[in-house]
C-alpha cells in the first residue's frame, strides 16, 4: 500500500525555513541629506564594472535588488534604455575562507603537588581530533543608486553575511532575497550608521 503525504505551500515555505536558518545580515548605508529624492521616480538596474550582468547570479540578485526598489517606491524600467532617472549599480562578491583555529591541536599541560607523603609531578597531553572548522561562504552585496542625467551618486548600501559553504543558505537562490531584504530595510537608513539585521 502506498502512502501519498500532500503539503501545502504555507506548510512548505515553513519547512524550507527550519532547512536554512537565517543569520544575521551586516548592513551599511549612506546617503545625501537630500533624502525627499529616494525612493521616488523611475530606475533602471545595471551591473557595476566589473559585473557579468548576463550570469545566472547577476539576474537573481537583479530580481531581489528589483523588487526591494519597487517596494520603497521606484518604477523599474529596463536596464540600458537610458530613459530612467535613475540607475541603480550593483555588485556581489562571494569568498570561501575556512576559520583558523586558536592555538595548536595538541596541548600539553603540567602541574604539580607536595603533600604529607613527599611530592608528584603529572604531565597531561590532549589531542584535538575534531578535524579543521567547516569552510564558510561570505556574500557581499554592494547597490550604488545615482541620478542618470549628473552621475551624482545619491544613495549607497552595503550588506554582507557569512554561512557554512553546506549551508542552503550560502546559495543564490536563498541568499539574494535575504541580503537584498536586509539593505532596503527602512530605506534610506541612518546615514553612515552600521545594523545588524536578523
Amino acid at each position: 500500500m502506498k502512502i501519498v503525504a500532500r503539503i501545502s505551500a504555507p506548510a512548505l515555505l515553513m519547512l524550507t525555513g527550519c532547512v536554512a536558518p537565517t543569520g544575521p545580515v551586516e548592513v551599511t548605508r549612506f546617503h545625501t541629506p537630500e533624502t525627499a529624492r529616494l525612493g521616488t521616480g523611475t530606475i533602471a538596474i545595471e551591473p557595476a564594472a566589473g559585473q557579468d550582468g548576463s550570469s545566472l547570479e547577476f539576474r537573481s540578485y537583479a530580481a531581489a535588488v528589483s523588487r526591494e526598489l519597487q517596494r520603497v517606491g521606484y518604477s523599474e524600467v529596463v536596464a540600458g534604455s537610458r530613459s530612467s532617472e535613475s540607475v541603480a549599480a550593483f555588485a556581489v562578491e562571494r569568498e570561501s575562507f575556512q576559520r583558523g583555529r586558536d592555538g595548536s591541536p595538541v596541548s600539553v599541560g603540567i602541574g604539580g603537588g607536595t603533600g604529607s607523603y613527599g611530592s608528584g609531578v603529572g604531565i597531561g597531553i590532549g589531542f584535538d581530533l575534531s578535524g579543521p572548522p567547516p569552510e564558510e561562504v561570505s556574500t557581499r552585496l554592494s547597490v550604488t543608486i545615482r541620478e542618470r542625467a549628473s552621475g551624482k551618486a545619491l544613495w549607497e548600501g552595503r550588506a554582507s553575511f557569512s554561512a557554512r559553504a553546506s549551508s542552503p543558505l550560502a546559495q543564490t537562490q536563498l541568499g539574494a532575497p535575504k541580503l537584498a531584504e536586509a539593505l532596503f530595510r527602512s530605506f534610506p537608513g541612518i546615514s553612515g550608521e552600521t545594523i545588524l539585521v536578523k
